[in-house]
């Protein structure tokens, strides 16, 4: 499949190293302003070449919208858009022709379709982001209609971490520092981590943490159209994501119901609760609180040194990768989640006003 959302959805194409990446956007309400600044700002935050910590490789991603919007605002028809891969170094993968990358999709793809494209993984590379972003840039010009946001960060890298609890942090702060992170001080042991991991042509992987606000209770669906399992289906469509939990996640499954439940009071007229350990969401269906969520990202398949694997005969071989590549998918992954999140809350509220 190709095509992401229920009624507001995003169809995308493209490879790494062909003409173009791009994508339709249909469902879009129509009379939202479309700030074309703002969506080319989301793409610089995923942009590569960004800082000393991502791929070197260097693309201006200047987003051209082909249609759907009318004297800058959209019309409600499909919004087309294209991003030009200008920079490919296609002959720094000649070497991996007739090779499978460890842990990367080249093996999968070939026996799913008996062929792949091996500059730069193709069709299966994170570049192919590049179609999220815009469309969860225009998904949260929509939802600042309904005064909802929605807010990434790195908040694990290796083993430094935060603590979990993202009201102990100042969100404003994740786009100070290369690493995205809103922590100024462990940042800065991000960065050095990364930083080392890259020189000795390694790969590391972490966390990243979403909150979104302003959701009204009602969205979501209380059998296979859970609220919860979109963003978890969401999240995981994403390139390197190996792992999602919502709420407390795997930490509650050691405590108990007497610590867990969220106890609901009456705050001047509002149905609110005391915690949320739920996340925000409970039966499937949002309750009106924050909902947050963790995405984990595994290391980088790709490494800067020599590998063991074997050719598409099944001969052992010895595999060094060249090219530009992340040492850590991290800093720029975070406004993926963010894109793929505003998509995904765009869309189920939209399912929720068919029905409201």
């Amino acid at each position: 499949m190709n095509t992401f959302g229920n009624i507001f959805t995003l169809t995308t194409f493209g490879e790494s190293h062909g003409e173009a990446i791009g994508g339709v956007v249909d469902g879009m309400p129509a009379g939202i302003e479309v700030d074309l600044d703002f969506i080319q700002s989301e793409l610089n935050r995923r942009r590569p070449g960004q800082s000393s910590i991502t791929t070197s490789r260097q693309e201006g991603d200047v987003v051209e919208l082909l249609s759907g919007v009318f004297e800058g605002r959209t019309t409600g028809c499909p919004i087309g858009f294209m991003v030009r891969n200008t920079n490919q170094h296609s002959q720094d993968y000649e070497n991996m022709r007739q090779m499978f990358r460890p842990s990367h999709a080249d093996y999968t793809y070939y026996n799913k379709y008996g062929n792949r494209d091996h500059r730069g993984g193709g069709r299966s590379s994170a570049r192919i982001t590049i179609s999220r972003v815009v469309a969860g840039a225009l998904a949260k010009l929509a939802l600042r209609q309904l005064n909802i946001q929605v807010n990434a960060y790195t908040s694990q890298v290796g083993d430094i971490c935060l603590d979990r609890d993202y009201k102990k942090y100042d969100l404003s702060l994740t786009e100070t520092n290369i690493v995205r992170c809103p922590d100024p001080i462990k940042a800065a042991e991000m960065v050095q981590l990364i930083t080392q991991v890259k020189a000795e042509g390694d790969t590391i992987g972490g966390v990243i943490t979403c909150v979104v606000k302003g959701c009204p209770a009602g969205m979501g669906e209380p059998e296979f159209g859970k609220l919860h399992a979109a963003l978890g289906a969401a999240m995981l469509s994403i390139n390197a994501v190996k792992g999602f939990e919502y709420g407390e996640g795997f930490d509650g499954a050691a405590g108990r119901g007497s610590e867990q439940n969220d106890v609901f009071v009456n705050d001047y007229g509002k149905i609110r609760t005391l915690t949320n350990h739920s996340g925000g969401i409970q039966g499937g269906i949002s309750n009106g609180e924050d909902i947050y969520f963790r995405v984990a990202f595994k290391p980088v398949a790709t490494l800067l040194r020599e590998q063991s694997t074997v050719d598409i005969d099944g001969n052992p071989t010895k595999l060094t990768a060249k090219g530009r590549h992340d040492p850590c998918v991290l800093p720029r992954a975070v406004p993926v989640v963010e894109a793929m999140t505003a998509m995904t809350i765009l869309d189920y509220y939209l399912l929720y006003k068919t029905v409201k």
